[in-house]
């Protein structure tokens, strides 16, 4: 593995973890609603899939590292806020 893809790797990883503990964190403090174990998890789903749909390139334009982190956090967001809905 080159370099920089594990550098890209590592970002979207502790992005998708960073969430994930975020959210755990806050629903077990009670500062937001109970969320189950499975959605605590949804955001490391996106780094699998980020994981393995790369296989090698050629990657698009919107195919970049930014853009699976962006992913991670919205999914993060939307299981916080899907409970109180």
């Amino acid at each position: 593995m080159e370099i920089h893809r594990a550098r890209e790797d590592v970002l979207v990883a502790g992005a998708a973890a960073g969430t994930t503990v975020a959210i755990a964190l806050l629903s077990g403090f009670g500062l937001v609603a109970t969320v189950g174990s499975l959605a605590t998890l949804a955001p490391l789903f996106v780094y699998f899939v980020y994981r393995f749909t790369r296989k090698g390139g050629p990657y698009g334009t919107w195919d970049v590292p930014r853009n699976w982190m962006l992913a991670s956090l919205i999914v993060g967001v939307g299981v916080l806020v899907s409970p109180l809905l």
